[in-house]
C-alpha cells in the first residue's frame, strides 16, 4: 500500500483506508474521501502541498499531511 502523497500526477487510484483519528479522520470523511472511492491526482503545488485531486465528480485540495493519512491501491 501506497499513501495518497506518493501517487502520481494523471494517477487514478481507490482509497482502502484511511488512518487518522478523530476530528482529522471526520474531516477527511465529510470531504467526499471514503473508503473505495476512486480518484484522480490532478495538480501538486510547485512546494507539494497541496495536492488537488478529483473526486466524486469535483476538485478537491488536500493537504499534504491529510494525504499521509490516506492508503490507496
Amino acid at each position: 500500500m501506497r499513501n495518497l502523497n506518493e501517487v502520481g500526477i494523471g494517477e487514478t487510484v481507490t482509497i482502502n483506508k484511511i488512518t487518522g483519528q478523530g476530528a482529522t479522520k471526520r474531516r477527511i470523511m465529510d470531504m467526499g474521501l471514503t473508503k473505495n472511492v476512486m480518484l484522480k491526482v490532478r495538480k501538486v503545488a510547485p512546494l507539494g502541498d497541496p495536492i488537488e485531486v478529483t473526486v466524486r465528480g469535483y476538485e478537491l485540495s488536500i493537504r499534504k499531511k491529510d494525504a499521509e493519512l490516506i492508503e490507496v491501491q
